[in-house]
């Protein structure tokens, strides 16, 4: 396998640091408001390098935090008058639900910041022990001038850099930015040796990967760090830096980001007033139809999300479901050689999903054509269920069935009233009262529902 790897802008074999296992650790939210799609995009993205990796045999550790306390927290605590638990479970709660309908599969550890301040602490001692860091009126600060290799990551220019790092005019450098904060009165805190507070952003991180993560032996802590580009300066260079200089190791051996989000050629940002959340999105089309659409575009490439798109998108997807409709088996056998070698060998190639896609398409195209010549040829059948289930598990979609699929987007009093007028149409052509029956299709046909008659009785599915 080859994946880009960011701090080098290359294309690297990838060589995990333990014979057949990864560890991964990618950056999650900061739980104050819910999910939008930029979530979703890197979410998505790091689900599939982590599906790709358990379909070619490694054994995956796969390890997501969330930031449950920060400033925006504070001030969500400050107007909402609810507690800091409150605010975090119910948001996580939220980003999960989200999450499960995109198909993500669930982390294997799901560290809270708020449940990591043991590690936190020690990490911030650590460095000030080493005089790596030193201490203001406000909170404990990282000296960058002591790492000789910062920047090395983002290769952000100086400049650049001492304009976007928090400013202190105290601070002994513009770059150095802090790693525990004291508390204001009445804030939560936390009580630390060095003065109660509470972490910084880039440090939690650092010490959440130490704890669950980290190779002890290693030139690096783990394998693959993952995030959003947005992330790439200030909070991994940053990570990286005090991680470096705390434990003498470098913190991951790759470094994989993620693309920005558009909306309608318009970079998503809330300052704008677009950023678009997933609870919005969830409301009109279904996480399956989601997850494929904002699967289909390369996660290094920057997302322009349009509805236009997105229904076009559906489109390519139908096709699939359209198959394991016509197939219309149970189970298989086993997942074609041929396939299965070139859709892994596509992903294998930095995820590359344009060329996953059209392998997919292909075997779609492919097998309609066997079955019209040979609808009876249950091998076939048998085989295509077996790849679609491959797909399903390395993709994320196609699981569903069928007619599930297409009566996405229908609520339940709709399909009430849908299968009522089925019902009645049933009746009307026992009774030979055919006008009656071509009424009741016709308003169902106004309705956008298109109706099949079959020997198992008349199937429906909403019309594009």
């Amino acid at each position: 396998m080859h994946i880009y790897n960011s701090q080098t802008k290359q294309k690297e074999k990838f060589i995990p640091l333990e014979e057949n296992k990864v560890k991964i650790y990618v950056c999650g939210p900061t739980v104050y408001d819910d999910a939008h799609l930029g979530h979703a995009r890197s979410s998505i993205a790091f689900d599939l390098l982590r599906r790709t990796l358990l379909a070619l045999g490694y054994d995956v550790t796969f390890v997501k935090n969330y930031t449950d306390i920060d400033d925006k927290i504070l001030k969500k605590m400050s107007e909402s008058g609810k507690s800091l638990k409150e605010i975090t479970n119910f948001y996580i709660k939220r980003y999960e639900d989200d999450m499960n309908s995109l198909g993500i599969l669930d982390p294997d550890i799901k560290p809270k910041a708020t449940e990591s301040m043991e590690s936190i602490i020690e990490f911030v001692q650590k460095l000030l022990d080493k005089d790596m860091a030193y201490i203001l009126d406000d909170g404990v600060y990282f000296d960058t001038t002591k790492d000789k290799r910062y920047l090395s990551i983002s290769h952000m220019q100086i400049d650049d850099a001492k304009a976007r790092v928090e400013s202190n005019q105290d601070k002994k450098d513009s770059k150095d930015f802090a790693i525990w904060k004291f508390a204001k009165e009445d804030e939560v805190s936390y009580p630390a040796p060095f003065g109660d507070g509470r972490p910084g952003w880039h440090i939690e991180c650092s010490a959440m990967i130490k704890e669950h993560l980290s190779y002890k032996d290693k030139e690096y802590q783990i394998d693959i760090h993952g995030g959003g580009a947005d992330l790439l300066f200030p909070h991994h260079e940053n990570e990286a830096c005090q991680s470096r200089c705390e434990s003498n190791t470098e913190l991951a051996k790759y470094w994989m980001h993620n693309g920005f989000v558009q909306i309608n050629n318009q970079k998503m940002s809330k300052s704008l007033g677009n950023s678009f959340f997933l609870k919005d999105a969830l409301l009109s089309y279904d996480g399956e139809i989601l997850r494929y659409y904002l699967l289909s575009t390369h996660y290094r490439a920057n997302f322009n999300f349009n509805e236009e798109d997105l229904l076009s998108s559906k489109k390519r997807l139908d096709k699939l479901y359209r198959l394991k409709k016509k197939i219309a088996v149970q189970s298989g056998s086993t997942v074609q050689k041929e396939f299965k070698k070139a859709l892994l060998e596509a992903l294998s190639d930095d995820l590359n999903i344009s060329k996953a896609l059209s392998i997919v398409d292909e075997m779609v195209t492919q097998t309609n054509q066997k079955l019209d010549s040979n609808p009876k040829d249950k091998a076939l059948k048998k085989e295509t269920f077996s790849n679609i289930e491959f797909i399903h598990k390395v993709l994320g979609f196609g699981g569903l069935n069928p007619t599930e699929f297409f009566q996405l987007g229908i609520d339940e009093k709709t399909k009430q009233k849908i299968e009522e007028l089925i019902l009645k149409r049933a009746e009307a052509k026992k009774a030979k009262d055919f006008e009656s029956a071509d009424a009741i299709r016709d308003e169902l046909i106004m309705m956008g529902i298109a109706i099949q008659d079959t020997p198992s009785g008349t199937v429906w599915e909403k019309l594009d």
